[in-house]
């Protein structure tokens, strides 16, 4: 799939994984819009690029913000959603703010971007849609309130838009990438096995863009744990994440103990 002289929305796209992206597509030729809240970050993420792209302003937790930047990217052929935020914390620690935005970015705002996107790519019976959604989506872990969540709702939001929209011209994909080295990462206090750097994801990213295929999930051997996951039993899932948990927290008692 030739990418020269296609346009593109990637919004969440001044930094991380987005910004990684945008540099792989602007190489392939594809005219890019970029998003993100920040003005500034965005003017330094389009000064990186190979090529001109134009940067649009926009909060998709305000749905007049994703409205007006929409109206102002234009018509597209492509939308990678990449946005998103994350706050490490276990239900023992709820923070409802956090929560809360959490849920209305990562998913509520997903949604509302592809509203404003989707309608006009089936009128005209063409389009791309690239979502981003988490190997940490596939079941409920610890430490992970509100993150796991928003991320499974948007992998089933991706899923269900790819059984009504085969066959229409709009072509509908998920990319569920596990650690990435990033600001939000960053915030982790726990091991994160197969980190990768930005360019490596965008790359597994784009690679799976280039394809006819629904779904990629990276890195391959690492997300077999998290779709293995979804074949055991709830005994024996939990017993496995309370064991985990009390290696790592030698204060927690086993669990004959508790």
């Amino acid at each position: 799939m030739s990418f020269a002289g296609k346009r593109y929305w990637l919004v969440g796209a001044s930094e991380g994984l987005g910004l990684a992206l945008a540099q792989v597509m602007a190489r392939a030729g594809a005219d890019l819009v970029l998003s993100a809240r920040s003005g500034d970050r965005l003017a330094a993420a389009v000064a990186t690029l190979a090529r001109p792209a134009r940067a649009v302003v926009c909060d998709v937790a305000d749905a007049a913000s994703v409205r007006a930047a929409a109206a102002e990217a234009g018509p597209l052929d492509g939308m990678v959603f990449l946005a998103g935020v994350y706050t490490p914390m276990a239900a023992q620690e709820w923070d409802a703010d956090a929560v809360e935005a959490m849920c209305d970015v990562n998913f509520t705002g997903c949604a509302r971007v592809l509203g404003a996107v989707v309608p006009g790519m089936v009128a005209r019976g063409a389009g791309h849609v690239v979502i981003t959604g988490s190997l940490s989506g596939f079941r409920g872990l610890p430490g992970a309130i509100g993150y796991a969540a928003s991320k499974a709702g948007v992998m089933a939001l991706a899923e269900s838009m790819y059984c009504d929209l085969r066959g229409t011209g709009v072509r509908v994909q998920l990319a569920n990438p596990g650690f990435i080295r990033t600001r939000l990462t960053d915030k982790n206090d726990f091991a994160m096995p197969m980190l990768m750097e930005p360019e490596q994801a965008a790359a597994a990213m784009f690679a799976l863009m280039q394809t006819e295929a629904f779904k990629a999930n990276f890195p391959r051997s690492f997300s077999w744990l998290f779709r293995g996951a979804n074949f055991l039993p709830d005994w024996a899932y939990y017993r496995t994440l309370g064991a985990s948990k009390a290696r790592k927290n030698p204060s927690i008692p086993p669990r004959s103990a508790q």
